[in-house]
């Protein structure tokens, strides 16, 4: 079926314009395919008017609800599109359109309807964007890949006049994106690990991961899905009987029985039908990309080799990976000073993953934010073992609040800054350092960004303008 056939004269509901640029790719492929167009969002115009900006061209096309939603939208139209961070679950007016038979769908399950292209599909709590780009720049070597999903610059339905039917699609999908994607059949599935994140949202670890697993769900005998040995919820995922071919990664060399790719002694051995069929170094690739991407580079170079890439290609790849921007990305270095923007780190075990690479170093920690139901008493810990008095450098936040919590229950100093703003934390940290002493200073939040900007990637683009501020 083609775009028209489907969007042509209908109308067509945009539930949450948003402000990440998802909205506006959507709402401008639905008025490209001539769509009956309403956008309805809680937020009111002045909030949206940088997407609304982007839209000026299309305005005169399209009817907005802004600062509410009404039930006859979800009553009149013929198609709901829904953008990731609404919650559907028990929603009122999704609800209505269920009732009303509408037809609920995402700006994913649009690309996914129309595009001929065999899917890689990767989720996991963290190692995400990381995997996806690095999976995607191993498989230009060979083939016009591209790169899409769960990535604000990188709009799936953005892709469609461009694709061909023979060139990979790798998708980035969040849980959340997860929700809506009913007839999801991605060629090669990845979940790249399961750890506490969005109960908020999600209520139990079970019902997360219940999500995660949609990835999978539609998959048949000729699939292939790959999972972390590695992570105690794999076992969870395959007490749903997975119908795909089943392949592995794991920092331990795997039973014999299974499939997949292993370290072990800075080599990475690939693992097929109970022998090895091939191996090489990886022993540069710590100094460049840290230890905490190996698992990443794992599942970028299992999936990578099954789609079609020989391990010559994959080992001479390992050359060309990019650094990932707000992922312990390395923002500024000097002979004595090094600093980096991990604000991605969304998560308390992702900032805790970041302290253990930079544990020996001389180590400054401004993290804080906006808490997601999590628990962070195992990162109290880690800053406890870790960080000296006066090392560490707190942004006010719910998260914050909890954090402190925790670490009085560790006893540990109360000589740590408490601040409100990023450019306070940034400062208070510049005036402790020595100038004449090798010093790495850690910007990884461990936690959400909504109480102080819109989102973590808002956080890590306010994080990288102050660093120009002070040090260019």
């Amino acid at each position: 079926m083609e775009p028209e056939d489907f969007i042509k004269n209908k109308k067509v509901l945009l539930m949450g314009l948003g402000v990440l640029g998802g909205g506006v790719t959507t709402s401008q492929w639905l008025i490209k395919h001539q769509a009956k167009l309403t956008i309805t969002d809680l937020k009111i115009k002045e909030e949206l008017k940088d997407s609304l900006s982007k839209l000026k061209p299309f305005l005169n096309r399209i009817k907005l609800v802004l600062g509410e939603h009404r039930e006859k939208d979800f009553q009149t139209n013929d198609i709901i599109v829904v953008n990731p961070s609404v919650i559907i679950k028990n929603n009122h007016f999704l609800n209505i359109a269920q009732k009303k038979t509408k037809i609920i769908t995402s700006d994913l399950g649009l690309f996914l309807k129309f595009s001929l292209s065999p899917i890689i599909a990767i989720t996991g709590t963290r190692g995400k964007t990381t995997t996806a780009t690095w999976l995607t720049q191993l498989l230009n070597q060979k083939y016009p890949a591209f790169l899409a999903g769960n990535i604000p610059q990188n709009p799936a339905l953005s892709l469609l006049d461009k694709i061909k039917p023979e060139s990979p699609v790798v998708l980035e999908i969040s849980s959340f994106q997860l929700e809506l994607l009913n007839r999801i059949k991605p060629k090669i599935a990845i979940i790249t690990n399961l750890f506490t994140d969005h109960l908020n949202r999600y209520g139990t670890m079970k019902q997360y991961a219940k999500t995660k697993a949609r990835i999978f769900k539609n998959q048949d005998k000729n699939d292939y899905l790959i999972l972390n040995y590695d992570n105690q919820w794999t076992k969870y995922f395959l007490s749903l009987k997975p119908k795909s071919k089943i392949y592995f990664i794991s920092h331990q060399p795997l039973p014999l029985n299974r499939n997949g790719i292993f370290f072990k002694n800075n080599k990475l051995y690939f693992q097929e039908n109970k022998k090895i069929i091939g191996d090489f170094s990886i022993k540069d690739f710590f100094e460049k990309q840290g230890r905490h991407n190996l698992e990443n580079f794992m599942f970028a170079a299992l999936a990578g080799n099954i789609f079609g890439l020989s391990l010559k290609q994959i080992e001479k790849g390992v050359e060309m990976l990019p650094q990932i921007k707000f992922r312990q990305e390395i923002v500024y270095r000097n002979k004595n000073l090094m600093i980096i923007n991990d604000s991605a780190a969304t998560s308390p075990e992702a900032t805790q993953a970041a302290l253990e690479r930079f544990k020996k170093e001389n180590l400054y920690l401004i993290t804080g934010g906006t808490d997601k139901n999590l628990k962070f008493n195992n990162l109290a810990k880690k800053i406890n073992q870790y960080l000296p008095t006066k090392h560490l450098i707190l942004l006010e936040g719910s998260a914050t609040e909890k954090l402190i919590k925790e670490l009085k229950k560790e006893n540990y100093s109360k000589k740590y800054f408490l601040l409100n703003s990023l450019e306070g934390c940034l400062k208070q940290t510049l005036s402790l350092i020595s100038r004449h002493k090798k010093t790495v200073i850690l910007f990884s939040p461990a936690s959400a960004s909504f109480e102080k900007f819109q989102n973590e990637f808002d956080r890590g683009e306010k994080f990288n303008q102050l660093i120009i501020k002070y040090f260019f």
